[in-house]
């Protein structure tokens, strides 16, 4: 899927922006020069839609300055990496409507020249070898006022060379040794009081395999990176604000003959009723809390695909939230207005009944069938429009029949009549009951001259409009009902164990129910496609009751699975 290019005033500017246009104004640090991004994930785990502010952030801004922006693994911590997230991250951004040209590239393409940077530290007397174990570490670093400690800072070159040596051959066990960078051990700001380069990692590289067992820490090979891919802005989530000195401090001293980055940061996206940490994201898959990344309550690209969200209302989404550099949480309920609107608009109607009830229309011929067309979409003549069956037996909602009715209930009870959408006015007759009292079946009769839902004499009807479906034409469909995997608006808090926030009725699966015939031939269709795990599956609209779509994993030719995407009430207050 490709979203289509907007032009730099339809994207808009902001603080990101602002500074940008001063870097490449006559006489700014990048005048003359392309704007150039990139977005750098860690792939050890599927991308999530915090992720898409950063993406939205980074390639358009790209776009906006008819630059450049890089794909990047950031490759760097092998201990949960896997080709199966680098793949499933290009799957999702793709599909976000994104491009990296060929622009694509691993972190661990440059140990090499990190491990020569680092190298040249140390002949410069700006890093050295560290035997503090890490809760010595710790011990020694210091407070505020006092400063950190480290009895190995002061050996000499010609030894800080041999050891590290020793580090990167595999003759220093793991955890024993470390390369700090010599910066200042007073400084206020703790992540420049020789914060650790690199440290041993005895551990299979998805891609390097054991080449290596020494790995650069992220502060010290992002800004390499940065600067050898010519990388002009490096865009981050505000929690490196405090680590930019020491970006600043990497880029200036090692010789990398092109220019320097600069680091700009904005607020991460907080949405609640959700989680956002990788950590916890993979906790519940492992734990089977859920049931994969791409379960439909999980806030991560392939989970909100599957649940039927579309690329373009995600990236509306993050448009309209913005970019700033306070932290704020987001409604949950925006992002599902965001998806309402555009499915109001791209979505077809059709009718499914959810706790199918018979219906029978006892003074409609037996054996007697005809058909109505109705519009597909009423906000898009060219959508077009399908055809629908009407006979004597029927299946409406159970929950549209009360016996006794409440006060200013409008749908069908005994003597009041109603509107079948499409079709007929018909007056509720009575209904028949099982043994143990339950309805079974509802009765009524037609207005023959109220084809259309509108009755000949022109009377007045108070009735509701009821959707239905033909008993004799409908088909099966197994319809999933999601809601927030998380009761509590913020699972994240302090004293909070998020696993104990969880929404015991995030799903409800529906097996009777009963959906028009003609969504058969769409579900067959879909089940056909190669790849629909990558792809939106047919969305409708269920007239009263929600958007949903197919599911892209279990619905089958012979099985349809419906997920319920988004209700149609809207809850956001605008």
């Amino acid at each position: 899927m490709t979203e289509e290019k907007k032009t730099p005033e339809e994207i808009g500017s902001n603080f990101i922006h602002n500074f940008i246009d001063e870097d490449i104004a006559q006489g700014g640090q990048f005048q003359g020069m392309t704007v150039h991004t990139r977005f750098p994930p860690e792939p050890n785990g599927y991308l999530h839609i915090g992720h898409c502010k950063a993406l939205c952030i980074d390639f358009g801004t790209a776009e906006k300055y008819s630059g450049l922006c890089n794909l990047r693994m950031d490759d760097t911590n092998p201990a949960k990496e896997d080709t199966e997230y680098v793949d499933a991250i290009q799957a999702d951004i793709h599909w976000l409507g994104f491009d990296w040209g060929d622009r694509f590239y691993y972190g661990s393409d440059y140990f090499e020249k990190d491990y020569q940077y680092a190298i040249e530290l140390i002949k410069k007397g700006l890093a050295y070898v560290c035997e503090l174990t890490p809760e010595e570490f710790k011990a020694n670093r210091g407070d505020i006022g006092i400063p950190a400690t480290s009895p190995y800072r002061d050996r000499p070159v010609e030894e800080n060379l041999r050891l590290f040596e020793k580090m990167k051959n595999g003759e220093v066990e793991e955890g024993k040794m470390t390369l700090r960078a010599k910066i200042a051990l007073t400084s206020g700001n703790f992540n420049m009081r020789d914060p650790v380069i690199y440290r041993i990692r005895f551990i299979n590289h998805h891609r390097q395999g054991t080449k290596w067992c020494i790995f650069p820490m992220y502060d010290f090979a992002h800004p390499i990176q940065d600067a050898l891919e010519g990388i002009t802005h490096s865009l981050c989530s505000l929690e490196y604000e405090e680590h930019r000195p020491l970006y600043d401090w990497v880029v200036n001293n090692v010789s990398i003959p092109y220019h320097k980055p600069r680091q700009i940061e904005f607020a991460r996206l907080n949405i609640d009723h959700t989680v956002m940490s990788k950590r916890k994201l993979r906790l519940l898959v492992e734990e089977k809390y859920v049931s994969g990344w791409d379960d439909p309550r999980m806030p991560t690209l392939c989970g909100l695909r599957r649940r039927g969200y579309t690329a373009k209302s995600i990236r509306n989404f993050c448009e309209r939230i913005g970019v700033a550099k306070a932290p704020s949480t987001v409604e949950y309920a925006f992002l599902e207005h965001c998806l309402r609107e555009d499915l109001n608009l791209t979505a077809e109607r059709t009718m499914a009944v959810l706790h199918p009830v018979k219906l029978t229309v006892t003074n409609y011929p037996e054996g007697q069938s005809e058909v109505f067309t109705v519009e597909n979409n009423p906000t898009d003549a060219t959508q077009g429009t399908h055809e629908i069956t009407f006979s004597r037996h029927l299946y409406m909602e159970a929950d549209d029949f009360l016996e006794v009715p409440i006060p200013k209930y409008k749908r069908m009870y005994p003597g009041n009549e109603v509107r079948l959408k499409g079709a007929y006015l018909v007056k509720c007759t009575g209904c028949v009951k099982d043994e143990a009292g339950n309805v079974t079946e509802v009765l009524c009769e037609y207005d023959p001259d109220s084809r259309g839902g509108d009755p000949a004499d022109g009377r007045k009807v108070k009735g509701a409009t009821l959707h239905w479906v033909d008993a004799e034409t409908a088909v099966d469909a197994e319809i999933r009902l999601y809601d927030n995997l998380f009761s509590d608006a913020q699972p994240d808090g302090p004293d909070k164990n998020f696993l104990d926030c969880l929404n015991p009725d995030s799903l409800k699966v529906l097996t009777a129910c009963k959906v028009e015939r003609r969504l058969l031939d769409t579900g067959k269709a879909f089940a056909a496609k190669d790849n629909r795990a990558a792809q939106n599956a047919p969305a409708f609209q269920f007239m009263r009751v929600g958007y949903f779509c197919l599911d892209n994993r279990d619905s089958t030719a012979e099985h349809m699975v419906f997920n319920r995407s988004v209700s149609l009430k809207d809850s956001f207050k605008k």
